[in-house]
């Protein structure tokens, strides 16, 4: 997690700090439906290297806006979900959907 320190003074760029980059925002956009495992979110979001997949949840892990659950079993089994936090964020995401909704609409059919 950021510290206070680390944090711009602007609300706004703090949340795009946290969640502003192309593929943070799909990672939450699965995650929003529900817990998933890896390769299923690998699958999902068309595009995405395993590599930055791995670094992004990496970043939201430590930023506190996803839970990682690793089991003790073999082979490894990991699921990611959001956190409290991270789930604090669905109005903002249901809202870029609707924006989004919306352009396509009034400005591409």
């Amino acid at each position: 997690m950021l510290t206070k320190e680390e944090l711009p003074v602007c609300p706004v760029a703090t949340t795009v700090d946290l969640i502003g980059n192309k593929w943070k925002l799909l990672i939450m956009r699965e995650l929003l439906k529900g817990t998933k495992r890896f390769n299923e979110l690998h699958k999902a979001i068309d595009g995405i290297s395993q590599k930055v997949l791995t670094e992004n949840l990496k970043k939201m892990e430590a930023d506190g806006i996803i839970v990682r659950k690793a089991y003790p079993v073999v082979p490894p089994k990991v699921e990611y979900s959001l956190s409290e936090l991270g789930d604090s964020l669905r109005p903002i995401i249901d809202a870029m959907s609707d924006w989004g909704t919306n352009y396509i609409k009034e400005n591409l059919m």
